[in-house]
């Protein structure tokens, strides 16, 4: 097991540096952990989570495709396309790692996009085990092990060492980089670490919450429920669920008129909104109850039926802190597997 002192991390990150961009978890203003690039003085969270997930590396919330040049009638496509930097995120949770395959399934997926195709051959995924998780938590409803999170490369800490594992061959690639500040340890340290975490997941809140009354053998039966009524009808369709969601993968296309040219880009949207995917004729979910289903039947039946019975969520429990009205896919999951 390779491991370096905490002691070193300031130094680690430096190493980085040199080469390729570096994001961490750092806390804001507020207090909150966000995703920050790394220079001297950023300081790495201690912070469960970031408020905001990682997945904006490889889908941003904003991004321009491409440009329209027009005089009179004669049209320029110009490719505004650059060549990606390699950059590492370092302290991913095992819930946004999972987050990542999620979005390959949609996006790598034929036809691949390209604009996310290439952030994810130039992004290396170094995770972190989580020490403490949270009340909110809920990955291991999902099958997640929050004390294997996976990615390019595997890190735990015990506050006084940090331990390496390659699981990738672009990990292994990053850790050649580090070398020179690793040593060869013994693994009981992030053995004990793991263990811990697995005693902590064990006694959440939300251990016992399952999935087995959803899939994608149950359309009908959720589709059809009553309780939708109940459920929805306190909603804002503000759209902080989606946007603080680590899977919520839809987009809106837009043209902006520059005075000099077109701006064709591409920005988040949500299925909360009652403009999202709007046609000619208008929405067709009119109501909120109807967008409201919909958020929550991809997640735990639409998205599995195409899917090998694998879910939309992630279990990370953004919606439930930040959700204004309080309302969660938890909350929802309870309601619609009483019978």
């Amino acid at each position: 097991m390779l491991m370096m002192s905490m002691d070193k991390i300031d130094e680690l990150f430096a190493l980085i540096a040199q080469n390729q961009a570096l994001y961490i978890p750092a806390d804001n203003k507020d207090g909150a952990a966000e995703y920050t690039r790394w220079s001297e003085g950023v300081k790495y969270s201690s912070a469960l989570n970031t408020v905001r997930s990682a997945k904006d590396f490889f889908f941003p919330q904003t991004e321009n495709l491409v440009d329209f040049k027009m005089e009179g009638k004669n049209i320029e496509i110009i490719d505004i396309r650059e060549e990606a930097e390699d950059f590492v995120l370092f302290g991913v949770r095992a819930c946004d790692a999972k987050s990542f395959a999620i979005l390959d399934s949609v996006y790598l997926t034929d036809p691949v996009d390209s604009y996310y195709k290439t952030r994810r051959e130039h992004g290396t995924v170094i995770t972190m085990v989580c020490n403490k998780p949270s009340e909110t938590c809920f990955c291991s409803t999902f099958g997640i092990d929050a004390s294997q999170p996976g990615g390019d490369v595997e890190c735990s800490s015990d506050g006084n060492n940090l331990y390496f594992e390659a699981k990738t061959e672009k990990g292994k690639a990053f850790i050649e980089t580090i070398s020179s500040l690793l040593t060869e340890g013994d693994a009981s340290g992030a053995e004990a670490v793991k263990a811990k975490t697995k005693e902590i997941l064990a006694k959440l809140p939300l251990s016992g919450l399952s999935t087995e009354a959803f899939g994608g053998d149950k359309l009908n039966e959720h589709f059809n429920s009553e309780k939708w009524a109940s459920l929805s009808e306190a909603c804002l369709g503000c759209g902080t669920c989606t946007f603080v969601c680590p899977t919520c993968q839809c987009y809106d296309i837009r043209d902006f008129d520059t005075g000099h040219g077109i701006k064709r880009y591409r920005c988040w949207d949500s299925c909360m909104y009652s403009d999202f995917t709007k046609m000619a004729h208008g929405n067709p979910r009119l109501s909120q109850l109807e967008r409201f289903r919909q958020r929550f039947m991809h997640k735990l039946v639409y998205y599995p039926a195409n899917n090998n019975g694998e879910f939309g969520c992630v279990g990370c429990g953004r919606c439930l802190a930040k959700c204004p009205i309080s309302m969660n896919i938890v909350k929802v999951m309870k309601a619609l597997e009483v019978k």
